[in-house]
């Protein structure tokens, strides 16, 4: 969103940020507004979005929608939004939400702004992978429920949008194959590497991972993880060690006892969490869009052990750019790789590195986007 918000700013344009301050991520005001003081416009809605069991009950019985867009649609913020969209009558409305849908209604009813979706996931794949993945008979049958309901929602929201703008090449790929008739633009997430710190500490050949540990693919990989991978990885390296980190940390990780894991729980600065470990493994077996960390990990010199679903979106090549492993045995084996071919797998670390900067950098991925997007506007100008 934060490169989004950029990319428009940077090409000459007005914009108009109004953020929901929602309860389960909130963020003081002042923070929000001096990060965009240069902007034309900030405001910030609070909305209780909070997971609530008689709400989740209350909208398996009786809506047809899935729970997560109930969870936000709220009066305070339409009211809002209506009062925006008439002061500022933009050009274009941009959502960074599939849940934000409800309110497209009022936004073409109070202007005539082209209207766009950033998708950063294909939403149901992300609950169909977990429903998979989980044992549970009940919880199973709960998320496939939701999958399904996701899934009618965002077939019929997506052709009511003027562009989509899929963060992967994959992702277009499936909206495509449901209707060809919608316009998008492949529009990947970019790191401005040169806003990257710079550590003094010299890393580690240890394994670290770091994520928000409120969303369930995260925590299930780190389950996965521990379960099914580190014991063999210290029976074969004792002194080897995993560190993990993340907001919203479950308690059940805060008092792991497995020998040579360290739970950090939420950390002050990420980048000096990861500054003095190698080694970034990414464990996902659910989940959709594309891994900021593991693309600031590979930019900052670090070699990556993950999943095919970890890299979704970023187009590096295993065995080049990075080391890929989907099962409980290839992580074994990678790391072990690691440990024991320190030279080659630092070439690899430095050909991922040099990948993303090349590939995935800030400008030339905002300025291609912004170039396809004026030319759009001047063909439906025309």
């Amino acid at each position: 969103m934060h490169a989004m918000i950029e990319g428009y700013y940077r090409a000459g344009w007005e914009v108009y940020l109004l953020a929901m301050n929602t309860k389960r991520h909130p963020v003081p005001d002042t923070v929000l507004r001096t990060a965009y003081s240069h902007i034309q416009y900030v405001e910030t809605v609070p909305v209780d979005n909070s997971v609530k069991l008689a709400h989740t009950i209350t909208n398996l019985l009786f809506s047809k929608q899935p729970n997560h867009a109930d969870r936000f649609s709220h009066r305070q913020f339409a009211d809002k939004l209506v009062e925006v969209l008439k002061k500022f009558q933009p050009d274009i409305v941009q959502l960074e939400s599939l849940y934000l849908a409800s309110y497209l209604p009022s936004i073409k009813k109070y202007c005539k702004a082209h209207t766009i979706l950033r998708l950063h996931n294909v939403e149901h794949e992300v609950w169909q992978r977990l429903a998979v993945e989980t044992v549970n008979p009940l919880k199973k049958w709960y998320l496939n429920n939701l999958s399904r309901r996701i899934k009618k929602f965002e077939h019929d929201i997506w052709p009511r949008f003027d562009l989509l703008l899929p963060i992967t090449k994959a992702d277009e790929n499936v909206v495509k194959q449901v209707m060809d008739s919608v316009r998008t633009i492949v529009v990947p997430f970019a790191i401005d590497t040169s806003l990257l710190p710079i550590t003094a500490k010299e890393a580690q050949w240890n394994a670290y991972h770091i994520g928000a540990m409120d969303w369930l693919p995260n925590i299930e990989a780190i389950k996965w993880f521990l379960d099914e991978v580190w014991p063999s990885v210290h029976l074969a390296h004792p002194q080897f060690k995993f560190f993990f980190a993340g907001r919203k940390m479950p308690v059940e990780f805060t008092q792991i006892t497995y020998p040579g894991v360290v739970c950090e729980g939420e950390v002050a600065d990420a980048f000096d969490f990861i500054g003095d470990k190698k080694i970034l493994v990414v464990p996902l077996r659910s989940g959709g869009g594309i891994r900021i960390k593991v693309m600031e990990a590979m930019a900052a010199g670090k070699i990556v052990i993950s999943t095919t679903v970890g890299m979704q979106g970023i187009d590096a090549v295993p065995g080049v750019h990075y080391l890929l492993a989907n099962t409980a045995a290839e992580f074994a084996q990678a790391i072990t790789f690691c440990l024991h071919d320190q030279k080659q797998a630092n070439v690899i670390a430095a050909m991922g590195a040099g990948f993303i900067q090349q590939e995935y950098s800030y400008t030339h991925i905002m300025n291609t986007f912004m170039g396809k997007l004026e030319d759009m506007l001047m063909d439906n100008r025309a």
